[in-house]
């Protein structure tokens, strides 16, 4: 055989980059290693040698396997027994004995590149006998190649053949050839290869039938895995198999499972639930110890996404925490995190919250999250980041609510092998689950549309679902005081489901704490995500949130960042440096669980101070005792988040804003003297000051906000028509002004009076047509604002041409109509789009601008109304959940131990990677069904409370504004001149005094029902005197 391959390289420096090119997930794992000891690679001195010829390369070890009994970890001596055992007998490998080998040494070079493939067994250049149906290889003949040409065979010579599109998608290779992206290969499936390799050495028949001894070649062009992940030679003959980068699932991005066909023939939810329960009824019981008194299960994942051939449980397995303990004492109970136990250093720690979002939200966020990783993996020349950076990331999603949680959601993460419903319990030994914690490191995306797919690189993934609704408080809680307390990470990220952080967004934002070691926290900006073309601008209240948005991202965020100090560092997308966490930031950020729970004071202040956390914890972090943190603002950090769309969700968002956002303002301005206490620097401390006063300047004006509304409104109105002979109105001016300012008062009470008893939901007919009738007052402010610049202008002599004189344009800025009310808007407007030019997004400007402008009203008058009478509410808008549940089943015992274990329970649970396989189709087959548009619906006694409150509140208003009516209209000056003019003309002109008639009858009404009054009186003596 030729001493060089094709390639251009030897056969010794194939096996070198063997031996030295191993990822951690392709590789034989050795049972058990002691944590948590920094994982080396381990190389066994008793493997004997081989020729380069013949012999596999040596497996070498990145990542130990996790130990099944904890105790035994953590003292430094070998666990009694394993749920991982050795694979010696897997082709190619080494015997690596279930405990440590005496003879073994550490090789402590560092590890290889992630994406080098696991080899195959090597085989040497193939002569097949042709009467065992086989074929020479080494010389192909005419007539074979027609054969293959036809039959579609994927062959890497001189000739590239490629299997159908329509059966998977292709990828071309290095030399510009195509190669196989899936390891199943119809056209070997006999063959007894290990599984995961691609045998295209076995073509269809006839030439099927090769018998076991037959050896086999690959045939098809090598792939190269995709830049930047992993930077080594191919070499010849033994090639991994073709585009298989990934664990044996393909390359990154290859379809696992297409997206599902919505037009084909829909299957009922009975079936769905008939074929679910069946599985449920497959499951094994089994008697099993507890490790440390905890229930820790491992579970295979389905074949579907863990193809490799290796035997590493970290791709193969999925751990089970059935956690009975609060998130506070997670470490004190002895419950551990795979992560942990690898003895990996974790760098990132990114937390999902969720409360019933679907599963389309989910996986937009968790798709934008894995680009993200994928990026801090191709950074090959970061110290920090690299091909191996994932393993410096725990992605952690917390579900608040087992039974809240969408279950669409929980099939995806099923799909991705992080939830398995048929293992979780509700009680081990009497005491009541408190969260389920899956861990798992998943190579699986579900997409938007539903397309399984492999991820571009390994995710760590931790899924922690709450057994009861606690709110996000309590999700945040098990985050940084049960597994950041564990893992140690040195930035923690916040997201909320249903943002998308763009693709380099979350290393934007660590870059920020690792080039300033005085950054405490940092955010990004938040995007409205405008749908497809933009459409979801069309929407009123959604374009007038973008505009919002997009000022507070180009005018408050960064005069905040400036001072060093941001009032909010918004949970939907922040970032934290979690040493700067630790003490009081963390104790007062948690208090307020305590205090809507129940447990803390009764102080209506400090629960609507609670509301909006997130501020609490910024004002903490930077006034921090005897330590200097400041807060950033990263502009190049984007994430898309969806906002209300209607009108009730859009009020129930923004009471909960609005209300935690004052009270806390409260609290930082009457705590100021903080500032003092903390380790900032003299200047910085002035600093800061200043923007105490700035802060407590825009406190004042947010308190007086409806009344200066009112005012300019007015102001305006009244100003347009201060000229003498000039009436923007067609001389009915003053009849319009009046009849405006009513109306404005009356949707006022009646926004009033909604806001003191209902629900947004159940008033959205009333709240909506108040929002566009403030609209049209707003218009009419800004129709009366120009016209008064009009009037200014003219008065200045400039309508015309040979008014433009220096003379003119100074009366112009000296007369008031126009310096006070036109210069002073006109330079809020400009400034506006001179900022927004700066910052090169001015489009906003375009197509925001205006519904922002008429949904002002919106913002000043009905969201403070609302948010102001509903003080006395401090929920969420979720109802918490009460009591354990006892529909899972529980880990039963006797009490009895075996030797060396704990105690031993008897759970009900799935067994192999079979049952894992059927469930995962299950999964993917309820998926398949397009999700029912699920309105929403009020159970009966919200219903019967919604139709009382709004009988109550039309009462209300029906009375209130029928008196409302009768007081405007005898009061108004159109009234008061018919009177003058038409009834009392004649004693005008006499000078006699004039008695309104509504007065008139309101006086003789009087008078004649106390005339009633009084005959019934005297009719009751007479009769009485009569004896009736």
């Amino acid at each position: 055989m030729s001493q060089y391959n094709r390639y251009g390289g030897s056969d010794s420096q194939y096996q070198y980059s063997q031996q030295h090119s191993y990822s951690a997930y392709d590789s034989q794992q050795p049972e058990y290693q002691e944590a948590p000891v920094k994982p080396q690679r381990l190389r066994s001195n008793s493997s004997g040698s081989r020729s380069a010829t013949h012999a596999p390369a040596t497996y070498n070890t990145d990542i130990p396997s996790v130990p099944s009994n904890l105790s035994a970890a953590r003292s430094g001596l070998p666990p009694s027994s394993s749920s991982y055992a050795s694979n010696s007998n897997a082709p190619g490998s080494s015997h690596h004995p279930s405990h440590w080998d005496p003879n073994a040494s550490y090789d402590t070079s560092p590890s290889a590149s992630l994406y080098d493939p696991a080899p195959l067994p090597r085989s040497g250049q193939l002569n097949a006998n042709p009467s065992q149906h086989g074929i020479d290889l080494g010389s192909r003949d005419p007539t074979y190649d027609d054969h293959a040409m036809q039959q579609n065979y994927p062959y890497g010579g001189s000739a590239a053949f490629q299997r159908s599109e329509s059966y998977q998608s292709r990828r071309p290779a290095a030399n510009g050839y195509y190669s196989m992206d899936d390891e199943k290969s119809t056209y070997s499936k006999h063959s007894n290869h290990p599984p995961g390799s691609w045998n295209a050495g076995a073509p269809a028949m006839p030439y099927n039938d090769m018998p076991a001894s037959h050896s086999m070649v690959q045939m098809g062009q090598p792939a190269y895995p995709p830049t930047p992940y992993g930077d080594y030679e191919m070499h010849s003959q033994g090639m991994p198999e073709p585009n298989v980068s990934i664990g044996g699932l393909g390359v990154p991005g290859a379809v696992i499972a297409a997206a599902p066909m919505y037009s084909m023939q829909h299957q009922n939810s009975t079936f769905q639930r008939e074929n679910r329960d069946r599985i449920m009824r497959k499951r094994t019981v089994k008697r099993i110890p507890l490790q440390d008194g905890n229930l820790v299960l491992d579970i295979p994942v389905a074949s579907s996404i863990s193809k490799s051939s290796n035997n590493n449980p970290e791709f193969r397995e999925m751990r089970y925490h059935a956690c009975t303990s609060d998130p506070d004492r997670f470490i004190e109970e002895k419950y551990t995190l795979r992560p942990w136990l690898y003895g990996r250093q974790t760098e990132m720690a990114i937390v999902l919250t969720c409360y019933n979002e679907d599963d389309v939200l989910f996986a937009r966020t968790m798709g934008g999250v894995i680009k993200n990783i994928a990026h801090l993996c191709s950074r090959s020349r970061s110290k920090t980041w690299g091909p191996d950076a994932w393993k410096k990331v725990v992605v952690i999603i917390v579900a608040d609510g087992r039974k809240k949680a969408n279950e669409r959601m929980l099939k995806v993460l099923g799909l991705m092998g992080c939830y398995n419903e048929g293992v979780m319990k509700d009680h081990v030994l009497k005491k009541p689950v408190e969260a389920h914690i899956f861990e798992y490191t998943t190579r699986v995306q579900v997409t938007e549309k539903g397309e399984v797919q492999v991820t571009p690189c390994p995710i760590q993934v931790v899924f922690c679902l709450k057994e009861q609704n606690k709110k996000k408080l309590n999700s945040h809680r098990w985050y940084f005081n049960a597994f950041c307390k564990m893992l140690q990470p040195n930035v923690c990220i916040l997201l909320d489901v249903g943002t998308k952080p763009q693709g380099t967004s979350i290393y934007e934002l660590w870059k920020s704490f690792d080039k300033h070691p005085r950054v405490g926290g940092a955010c990004g900006e938040i995007c409205v995500d405008k749908g497809r073309g933009c459409v979801s601008l069309f929407n009123p209240l959604v374009a007038s949130q973008n505009f919002e948005y997009k000022m507070s991202n180009i005018l408050d965020k960064p005069t905040e960042s400036v001072f060093g100090f941001i009032s909010v560092l918004p949970g939907a997308f922040s970032a934290y440096r979690y040493k700067a966490l630790q003490g009081r930031p963390l104790e007062m950020y948690f208090k307020g669980e305590r205090l809507h729970s129940g447990q803390g004071s009764n102080s209506i202040f400090e629960g609507n101070m609670y509301l909006a956390e997130d501020r609490i914890l910024c004002f903490e972090l930077v006034t921090k005792e005897r330590e200097a943190w400041l807060l950033r603002y990263v502009k190049s950090a984007k994430a898309y988040t969806d906002v209300p769309d209607k009108v009730p969700e859009f009020i129930s968002q923004r009471r909960r804003w609005l209300n935690g956002s004052l009270f806390a303002s409260y609290y930082a301005t009457w705590h100021w003297y903080k500032i003092f206490t903390s380790g900032q620097p003299f200047l910085r401390k002035l600093w800061l000051l200043f923007q105490v006063i700035y802060n407590l300047v825009l406190l004042v004006f947010s308190w007086f906000a409806i009344a200066n509304f009112f005012l300019a409104f007015y102001f305006l109105l009244n100003a347009s028509t201060s000229a003498a002979g000039s009436d923007p109105f067609g001389g009915q001016g003053a009849a319009v002004i009046e009849i405006f300012q009513n109306i404005f008062i009356a949707m006022f009470i009646v926004v009033l009076v909604c806001s003191l008893g209902n629900r947004p939901q159940g008033s959205n007919f009333a709240y909506t047509s108040a929002i566009i009738i403030f609209a049209l007052i707003m218009g009419l402010a800004l129709y009366a604002a120009g016209y008064t610049t009009y009037l200014a202008i003219k008065a200045a002599g400039l309508t015309h041409k040979s008014g433009w004189s220096v003379d003119n344009i100074e009366t112009l800025f000296k007369t008031s109509g126009f310096r006070d009310i036109v210069i002073s808007l006109a330079a809020t407007y400009v400034m506006w789009l001179v900022c927004s030019f700066l910052h090169l997004e001015p489009w906003h400007m375009v197509t925001s601008f205006v519904q922002y402008m008429l949904l002002t009203p919106t913002y000043v008058i009905i969201l403070s109304v609302y948010s102001m009478c509903n003080t006395n509410d401090l929920s969420w808008g979720t109802k918490q959940s009460n009591g354990p549940a006892n529909d899972l089943g529980g880990a039963t015992g006797s009490g009895s131990k075996q030797d060396g274990k704990g105690e031993m329970v008897e759970v009900k649970i799935p067994t192999s990677a079979e049952d894992a396989e059927e469930l995962w189709a299950h999964y993917r087959q309820t998926l398949s069904q397009p999700t029912a548009e699920v309105k929403q619906k009020r159970d009966k006694a919200t219903k019967q409370e919604d139709h009382a409150k709004n009988f109550r509140t039309n009462l209300v208003l029906i009375w209130m504004c029928t008196n409302a009516a009768v007081v405007i209209v005898f009061t108004s000056t159109w009234w008061n001149k018919y009177v003058r003019n038409r009834i009392y003309a004649d004693a005008v002109r006499r000078g006699e005094p004039i008695i309104n008639p509504y007065q008139t009858v309101i006086f003789w009404s009087t008078a004649g029902l106390s005339a009633v009054r009084f005959v019934g009186s005297i009719a009751f003596l007479i009769l009485r005197l009569f004896g009736h």
